[in-house]
């Protein structure tokens, strides 16, 4: 049997953002995967970036994080989930790409084993569908809180259909947030 790490990589309706399939090794053990391999990556994807943070949250069901993206130091995301499961939203935020202001939102569990890959310049953030979720984010540069900002999650111009809109548990901060067409893209 061939045990070689493999990457599948399908560019979503935001062709820069991608859904990443590592190959899985499954047995009556359990299972076993390269979460990440640069090699790998950078072979599957044509990407190729230095990540030099990995965050990890846990939230609970109806937690909906975001959308949120850093100015100065714009952040690249490679995002999978540990347990549990997603539903991971990236817009675009570059003022010059065509797909300016569009959104994609892909399903992320620990039992699809999918990852998305979403470039700088793009705003994220994600709900939890399940009872809890573990996500682990490698990020291509250092979070710096003077340059995080924020926009709404709910902005009508932007129209990403969650999963949910009731009973939803947000950070005051992402509460506020402002809408696209009220920010100046810095990108």
């Amino acid at each position: 049997m061939d045990q070689q790490p493999g990457l599948t990589a399908t560019p979503t309706s935001i062709p820069d953002v991608l859904i990443l399939e590592p190959r899985v090794f499954q047995d009556e053990r359990g299972h076993f995967l390269e979460s990440f391999n640069e090699r790998v990556f950078e072979r599957a994807t044509g990407i190729r970036r230095k990540f030099v943070q990995d965050n990890e949250s846990r939230s609970m069901r109806n937690v909906l994080r975001g959308l949120h993206y850093q100015t100065r130091k714009p952040q690249g995301k490679l995002v999978h989930v540990m347990a549990g499961e997603i539903f991971d939203v990236a817009v675009d935020l570059r003022k010059a790409s065509p797909t300016f202001g569009r959104w994609v939102g892909v399903t992320l569990s620990a039992q699809n084993f999918r990852q998305l890959w979403i470039p700088e310049g793009f705003a994220h953030g994600f709900m939890v569908t399940s009872d809890y979720a573990d996500v682990l984010y490698k990020m291509t540069d250092y979070y710096d809180p003077q340059f995080e900002f924020a926009i709404a999650w709910n902005d009508a111009d932007v129209g990403i259909a969650w999963p949910a809109t009731k009973g939803l548990i947000l950070h005051a901060r992402d509460a506020a947030a402002p809408l696209l067409r009220d920010v100046a893209s810095p990108f």
